[in-house]
């Protein structure tokens, strides 16, 4: 146990021994700013060359605030300005405007990270994977859940069969999203900007991938229910959303989200021998808490919150491309992400179970 916890945060995916990747970063929004820019900073494999904004003013006016060496705009960045100062992208612009910067990326031959949702529609993901994949550069979609030392002991625990047989699971994450960011007008509350909806693309897809991750398994079939109350959220169905997820065998999910609630994350899954829950689990200092008949542990990790996280995910990605490891998750990943959030809003819509 002592060798377990000594190495609870250790990167059990690094391959390469050094080497840097140089990032250009497209959407200069509070995300890149405040938690992608210094998490590259502290990185070991990644490093900021290119800064990319609407306004060539305000992009160079930030690279100049954390030394970053080119500020251009997003015509500039189509035009294929800097090209030779970076190696790959990360796209953190409105989810709607993901699909023309990775394929000027793709053509530019650059590796894609790209935020989570990967677009607004199935379609629309589905043309960025083959955009990506015709010019043969790595994709990968930014669930930074994937490389949080909780989440990635928990998946070794469930693997080596710590639960018995998993029957349950149950997901949430709610925040105030006016409280975070207190803009009636902003674009997560936009349905041409947001896609489906917002509290599914935005905040419940968290539970549903790491439940993907942690158990290696896809929903097979899905039931949900949706609603907005507060009229910022007039243009978007799911204020608040509850969803059913019918898993092979018998496992079953239930995930909840809202982005008008108080702020709450866990996910939590039952087996027939134990339990594993993540509270808090996807705004930061992830907590693992395992149950296994009467024995309960539980492992707290502060110093590890969401900057951290996204640095492991930059360093991961990183890591990637200069040993050439296949990458997950991959683009196919975040597409069935895509197809199952797609059937979370119709079957809201319609009021019928949606199959996958």
């Amino acid at each position: 146990m002592r060798e377990w916890i000594d190495s609870f945060d250790g990167r059990d995916w690094q391959a390469s021994a050094g080497g840097t990747v140089r990032f250009a970063l497209i959407g200069l929004g509070w995300w890149t700013t405040e938690f992608a820019l210094p998490a590259i900073e502290a990185s070991e494999f990644c490093e900021t060359t290119v800064l990319v904004s609407s306004s060539r003013e305000k992009a160079g006016r930030v690279a100049q605030a954390h030394n970053v060496a080119h500020g251009i705009s997003y015509e500039d960045f189509h035009d294929g300005a800097a090209s030779d100062a970076h190696d790959a992208v990360y796209i953190c612009t409105p989810n709607a405007l993901h699909l023309p910067y990775a394929e000027t990326a793709a053509d530019l031959e650059k590796a894609v990270l790209c935020e989570k949702p990967m677009e607004a529609s199935v379609e629309r993901a589905e043309q960025l994977v083959a955009a990506c994949e015709s010019a043969d550069v790595p994709l990968m979609i930014a669930y930074r859940m994937q490389t949080d030392p909780a989440v990635r002991r928990a998946r070794e625990l469930i693997d080596d069969g710590l639960l018995g047989e998993p029957v349950s699971v149950y997901g949430n994450n709610s925040q105030p999203l006016l409280d975070i960011i207190p803009d009636e007008d902003q674009w997560r509350l936009d349905g041409g900007l947001a896609g489906y909806g917002s509290s599914v693309m935005d905040v419940g897809i968290y539970s549903i991938n790491t439940t993907r991750f942690l158990l290696g398994e896809d929903p097979i079939a899905v039931q949900a229910r949706s609603s907005s109350h507060h009229e910022a959220f007039a243009d978007v169905p799911d204020e608040r959303s509850g969803s059913l997820l019918a898993f092979d065998d018998g496992l079953t999910m239930v995930s909840t989200s809202s982005q008008n609630a108080q702020e709450d994350t866990q996910l939590k899954i039952t087996g027939t021998d134990g339990q594993i829950e993540l509270r808090p689990a996807f705004h930061g200092q992830c907590t693992l808490h395992i149950s296994r008949g009467e024995a309960t542990v539980t492992v707290e990790h502060d110093g590890f919150d969401a900057q951290r996280e996204m640095r492991e995910q930059f360093d991961y990605f990183a890591d990637r491309i200069l040993t050439d490891v296949p990458i997950y998750p991959n683009g196919e990943h975040g597409l069935e992400d895509m197809r199952i959030i797609s059937a979370i809003y119709r079957a809201a819509e319609t009021g019928d179970v949606v199959e996958l």
